[in-house]
């Protein structure tokens, strides 16, 4: 199937007006409906990719979008010098279902991490700010979520940082217990590392992470951006070392396809970021808000199947795994799910493209798939199908 992105989009357009810093797939789409897309020439594909992980209950999904449109036939936004009914209950609910104290909403998970830095930062100051974050991970693309982001060819642009971040390798103990100590102002991690090809912590790191944060003084900062609002099958993947984090970061399904952000804080670490220290223009208004509550109210009735259903998948690509001897391992925590090769993964993906699966490569040898929380046999079925396809 020879697919080209100039037969529904014109070249002209792209290469004018667009700024050209995303390797896009040559797919043009028109609608979403459950697990699957329908492209300019109405073929339908599965995504496995939930658009990146924020389409957790698929597309159009019917109680998202009645929400949706109510709430946008009544107010799409107010600035935050008024209250909304919204805002209020979305951080109750928030702060019920993380354990900690306090909400501050923004627009997407780095902003939501620079919300993390600067209360960070706040409270060193004026002191310099040391960190302890790990290699692999990734937290955003603004300069501070940058900077503790583990991936050197991502920082190379941009660097100096103005900040200290000593990194080490996920799970590995004691280079923790050597990095952290009473100069560590915060460690920052990510329970499954995403971007970085699915690599699930140790529940026993995250619990020796808490301890040293506890004995030097250091915040526990947990970037649930990705594994967070059930995909791992807890409302956060930290829950599973039963650790209660100082700071904690949330963003991708939590507004359902709205961008909508959140920084969760204790109290105690919320007094660093006081009244004027921070502020959004767009963060916690009342469309994403209220979509965001029905977003969570599907979430607690879904939430008992997700580790049920990632096990059901899991199974089936372990038996890909016996087939296919270029794939090495398969990682996964939920329904998060990284295949791991031998050889650099993007053509296998390109080919699963042609079959009409979506997924992604990241770490160039990893297949990495995050499906949508209302994903069935017939769709693992399929996803099986193709890969045994296109795979050697």
């Amino acid at each position: 199937m020879d697919i080209s992105i100039e037969d529904s989009y014109p070249g002209r357009m792209r290469e004018q007006y667009l700024l050209e810093n995303y390797d896009r797939y040559p797919l043009m789409v028109e609608s979403g409906q459950g697990c699957y897309l329908t492209a300019a020439d109405g073929r339908r594909y599965l995504d496995m990719i939930s658009g990146l992980g924020v389409n957790a209950f698929g597309y159009s999904h019917p109680r998202i979008t009645q929400a949706l449109v109510k709430q946008a036939a009544r107010c799409v936004h107010t600035s935050n010098l008024v209250f909304h009914r919204h805002q209020g209950m979305l951080a109750e609910r928030l702060c019920h279902i993380s354990g900690l104290d306090r909400a501050f909403f923004s627009n997407s998970g780095t902003e939501a991490m620079e919300a993390a830095l600067k209360a960070v930062r706040s409270r060193a100051h004026p002191a310099p700010v040391r960190l302890v974050a790990l290699r692999g991970s990734f937290h955003g693309r603004t300069l501070g979520s940058l900077a503790v982001t583990g991936q050197a060819e991502l920082q190379r642009r941009f660097e100096p940082f103005g900040v200290e971040v000593v990194f080490i390798p996920p799970n590995d103990y004691g280079g923790l217990r050597e990095a952290v100590d009473e100069q560590t102002a915060a460690v920052v991690l990510e329970p499954v590392l995403g971007e970085g090809g699915i690599y699930p912590l140790d529940a026993g790191f995250l619990e020796e992470a808490r301890a040293l944060a506890n004995r030097t003084g250091a915040w526990l900062v947990v970037d649930e951006t990705q594994c967070g609002l059930g995909r791992t099958g807890k409302y956060f993947a930290y829950q599973w070392a039963l650790i209660r984090p100082d700071i904690v970061v949330t963003a991708k399904p939590l507004a359902a396809g709205l961008p909508l952000g959140a920084t969760l804080f204790t109290r105690e670490a919320a007094r660093f970021l006081p009244p004027h220290s921070h502020g959004t223009t767009f963060g916690g208004g009342p469309l994403a808000c209220r979509v965001a509550l029905e977003f969570l109210a599907l979430l607690d009735e879904t939430l008992p199947q997700i580790c049920e259903l990632s096990n059901q998948f899991r199974a089936r690509l372990e038996g890909l795994r016996e087939r296919h001897a270029v794939i090495r391992e398969i990682r996964s925590k939920g329904l998060m799910y990284g295949i791991q090769l031998s050889c650099p993964g993007r053509p296998f993906a390109g080919a699963a493209l042609e079959r009409g699966l979506l997924i992604n490569c990241t770490q160039e040898t990893v297949l990495r798939m995050l499906p949508p929380y209302i994903i069935q046999a017939r769709e693992m079925d399929q996803v099986v199908e193709i890969l045994d396809e296109v795979l050697p």
